[in-house]
């Protein structure tokens, strides 16, 4: 079966109608329905439409908070610690940006790290909140599963450990990093499965260090880390202030909350917003960013490479060819939603 064309707001609709039919308070599943819509417009497929029924699943075993009084627990001028109450991630790192946001705008800088939050979709999404207010953002957090062990182990202790900075610039698009800590993140492991497609190698090893393609069969290894063990070293250093620094979950301590559906994840996350108005001129900050993309866009390139990409300008791309033409999402994903709808009584997709 071919894939279908979803529009952006039809896919929105549905997937908030769930969420409100799941128990959500209507305006925090709006929220969390356009965080997840962002996710599959910018193209990242493993944390849009494909985590709606293991969301579901959580939410009807009581994993998750549906009305969190989400309150900073601890502040001072340039910095707080939110806690999340086991509330939707999405809605954490809202408020955790928005706050930073707030103080960066008075103190030039400030850091919010988050505890009892929960999985939240693709880092950007925080770090690009930046952006509309001419900051740059840099996101934090421990993944909600380890799929990797410490260099040379085979213990899992750490998890994917995204990082996402969104820089602003003046003409051209913004710069926007989201990367995890291995070489792709366990989402992207998901959707392969989902799409019937095997992994390149180099995503997986199995516990003889072999190469590990077939997603079906990813709990017989683990994610290797970017650049060897200086990926391990980058993702323990993530977690270290995503998760230990909040008092939030790490190590050992992390849920699988892909087998653990009722268990509080308690997932650690960070948020620092730069304002460069507080360090010089913003239009003449955002013209070098300007400058200095085009320099990177024009260097010279190898043989039989037609383009040299800047972070983010793929992502841009596709959002605005999705917002144009629909996303296409997989037979599998939409018989998966539709399942979902006809157990909660909506609509179905094409419906919506």
């Amino acid at each position: 079966m071919p894939e279908s064309r979803i529009p952006a707001a039809q896919l929105r609709r549905f997937m908030t109608r769930a969420l409100e039919r799941l128990g959500l308070p209507a305006a925090d599943a709006a929220t969390v329905g356009e965080f997840m819509t962002e996710a599959e417009l910018q193209g990242s497929d493993g944390h849009g439409a494909i985590r709606l029924a293991p969301y579901a699943r959580r939410i009807r075993a009581g994993g998750i908070n549906l009305t969190p009084a989400i309150r900073i627990e601890k502040e001072k001028a340039g910095m707080a610690l939110l806690d999340g109450d086991n509330g939707m991630g999405h809605l954490v790192m809202k408020q955790a940006a928005e706050i930073a946001i707030a103080k960066a705008r008075n103190c030039g800088v400030a850091w919010v790290g988050a505890r009892l939050s929960n999985h939240a979709g693709p880092a950007s999404l925080y770090a690009r909140m930046a952006l509309e207010h001419d900051m740059i953002g840099v996101y934090f957090a421990v993944g909600n599963a380890n799929h990797l062990p410490p260099w040379g182990g085979l213990d899992m202790l750490l998890s994917t450990n995204p990082i996402a900075v969104a820089v602003p610039a003046g003409e051209e698009p913004a710069v926007v990093l989201d990367m995890a800590t291995t070489v792709a993140a366990y989402g992207k492991v998901k959707a392969k499965a989902q799409r019937g497609e095997q992994m390149p190698v180099g995503w997986m090893i199995d516990r003889t260090g072999a190469p590990l393609t077939d997603p079906k069969r990813s709990e017989e290894g683990f994610l290797m880390p970017i650049g060897g063990y200086k990926g391990y070293g980058l993702a323990l250093v993530v977690g270290l202030l995503a998760g230990t620094l909040n008092g939030a979950a790490m190590g050992s301590e992390t849920i699988d909350f892909n087998k653990d559906q009722s268990s509080v994840t308690n997932t650690g996350q960070a948020i620092l917003m730069i304002d460069p108005d507080a360090f010089g001129d913003l239009a003449a900050f955002k013209a070098r960013v300007d400058k200095l993309v085009r320099e990177m866009r024009a260097s010279e390139r190898m043989p039989g490479v037609d383009r040299i990409w800047l972070p983010g300008e793929q992502s841009h791309a596709r959002r605005v060819a999705n917002l144009r033409d629909g996303m296409a999402l997989p037979p599998t994903l939409v018989a998966q939603l539709d399942a979902l709808a006809r157990e909660l009584g909506i609509p179905l997709l094409q419906e919506t």
